[in-house]
C-alpha cells in the first residue's frame, strides 16, 4: 500500500496552512489555518472492509518546563515523547483519497464536534484535549484533526507522521469518547497493510 499528498512530500516541511499554528515576529506564534492535508492511497490489499488514520508527532517534549519560556529552549536531547494529532476510523473501503481541509478548515476553540465525521467514519479525540485542560478558554474534547504546533523555542524540528491502515472490519471496535492508544490496542489483529507519509514542521526561526 502506498500513502501520498499533494501537501507536501515525503521529508520535507509541511505547509503552514495545514498547522494549529505559524509563526508571528511579534508574538512568536499565531494560530494558523488548520485544514488537514491532502491524502491519497493506492495497491489497496484484498479483503478491506475500512480504513484507518492515525498522525503523530514522535518529538513532543517530555516535560514542558522550558517549553515556550522566553530566555530558555526546548534542548535538542531531551526524552521526546509521542503526541497524536488525528484519530480517525471507519474509512470506507471504497474511498481511496482525503481532500485537503475535508475534516477541518479552522482552529475551533474547545474542539471540533466528534465521534460522528464525513463519509460515514468516526473520530476520535487527539493529545489537544490533555493539553488544554487547564486553560479556560480552550479546554475541551478535540475530535479529529488539529495540526502541528510544536514548542517556539524547541531546537529540533518536529515530525508528524502519517499512517493508514487498511483493515478487515468494517467497525472497528472502539465505542464512546475513543482516542489513539484505544484505537492501536482494536487494531491488533486486523491490520491488512499500512503505509506512512512523515512530514516535518518548527515554529522556531533558528530551526524552520
Amino acid at each position: 500500500m502506498k500513502l501520498t499528498s499533494s501537501s507536501f512530500a515525503e521529508g520535507q516541511k509541511i505547509p503552514g496552512e495545514f498547522a494549529f499554528a505559524v509563526q508571528d515576529a511579534v508574538h512568536h506564534v499565531s494560530l494558523g489555518h488548520n485544514r488537514n492535508p491532502h491524502l491519497v492511497w493506492s495497491e489497496v490489499p484484498e479483503g478491506v472492509k475500512s480504513f484507518v488514520v492515525i498522525c503523530h508527532d514522535p518529538d513532543s517534549p517530555s516535560k514542558g518546563d522550558d517549553v515556550n519560556q522566553e530566555g530558555r529552549s526546548v534542548p535538542a536531547n531531551l526524552e521526546r515523547a509521542v503526541f497524536f494529532h488525528w484519530v480517525l476510523v471507519d474509512l470506507p473501503a471504497s474511498l481511496r483519497e482525503i481532500a485537503a481541509g475535508e475534516f477541518s478548515r479552522e482552529v475551533t476553540p474547545r474542539g471540533k464536534s466528534g465521534p460522528t465525521a464525513p463519509h460515514g467514519a468516526r473520530r476520535g479525540i487527539n493529545d489537544y484535549t490533555h493539553w488544554f485542560a487547564g486553560d479556560h478558554d480552550m479546554r475541551g474534547d478535540y475530535y479529529g484533526y488539529d495540526g502541528p504546533c510544536p514548542p517556539w523555542n524547541d531546537e529540533i524540528p518536529h515530525r508528524y507522521v502519517f499512517t493508514l491502515y487498511a483493515v478487515d472490519v468494517e467497525r472497528l471496535p472502539v465505542k464512546g469518547r475513543f482516542d489513539a492508544p484505544d484505537v492501536r490496542a482494536a487494531l491488533q489483529g486486523h491490520i491488512l497493510a499500512e503505509a506512512s507519509l512523515t512530514g516535518i514542521y518548527s515554529l522556531n526561526p533558528a530551526v524552520a
